[in-house]
């Protein structure tokens, strides 16, 4: 930890605006910086509200921040806590990553946030130990290149075990310095339930036993034709061209398994 933050307290607060008078933000800097609190990163979020990430000594700090804040008739505090990697994302982005209502392991993106996307993922990606994301989407909404995109970002290297990027690729065995916990390993649900034999399998459940993060796309695929439930995911990711669009998976097959009218396989 970096000389002079240690020991700090990260806190996230949010409130959602009233009444937009001028000198409202300046009066909220003064009351931080009277009680001791730095601004690491503030930034409008959604309509009308405001995200701040903040940095103290205390909690209490924290809590006479928030009594002195109820008082105030131009704000509502929405999110007073520990920084979520949502709230931290929402601050740099300016905008909330959509969650599904019931499922709040499925996170929702659209084309026009790949941005959002691949820091979200990079994230993720940083994190050690094993890990199993999903993603759905349609051909070409930007799957894979966002997959290798966030890759970049957290420094990781990928590997594609089976994928459509180039051309079909299905791998039944890796070399020795690929079993490694800081990879990236890519699975294209579609290629390995429909076109690989034992030998990719095998090596699909050596992969899953490496503590490193996994990926897969067409996660519902995957789990139809392998002895994987969505239960053994810790992430969905859903990316659609507009928030309307239908992922549907019989067009996605035909789509994948034929490419240019054709099958052109890399088979190692």
């Amino acid at each position: 930890m970096r000389r002079g933050f240690v020991n700090k307290i990260e806190w996230y607060l949010e409130y959602q605006i009233q009444k937009n008078r001028p000198g409202l933000l300046g009066d909220i800097s003064s009351l931080l910086g009277m009680l001791a609190i730095n601004i690491v990163t503030i930034n409008g979020v959604d309509d009308k509200r405001r995200g701040l990430l903040l940095r103290c000594d205390s909690h209490e700090q924290i809590e006479r921040l928030e009594s002195i804040l109820k008082t105030m008739d131009n704000i509502v505090v929405t999110k007073m806590r520990p920084p979520k990697l949502r709230d931290r994302l929402a601050v740099r982005h300016g905008r909330y990553i959509q969650r599904d209502a019931d499922d709040k392991k499925t996170f929702r993106f659209v084309r026009d946030e790949l941005g959002l996307l691949v820091d979200f993922m990079a994230e993720l990606f940083k994190q050690d130990g094993h890990k199993l994301i999903g993603i759905r989407g349609m051909p070409r909404v930007g799957k894979t290149e966002s997959i290798v995109a966030a890759s970049v970002c957290a420094n990781k290297r990928w590997l594609f075990v089976s994928s459509t990027l180039l051309k079909q690729t299905i791998r039944s065995q890796l070399i020795e310095d690929e079993y490694n916990s800081n990879n990236i390993f890519i699975i294209d649900g579609i290629v390995s339930t429909r076109r690989a034999n034992e030998k990719h399998w095998q090596l699909v459940r050596e992969i899953m036993n490496v503590p490193a993060t996994k990926i897969v796309e067409h996660p519902d695929v995957f789990v139809q034709n392998s002895e994987y439930t969505l239960d053994d995911f810790a992430y969905i990711i859903e990316l659609r061209n507009d928030p309307d669009e239908e992922i549907t998976y019989e067009v996605i097959e035909g789509s994948q398994m034929f490419p240019n009218g054709g099958l052109s396989m890399f088979d190692f």
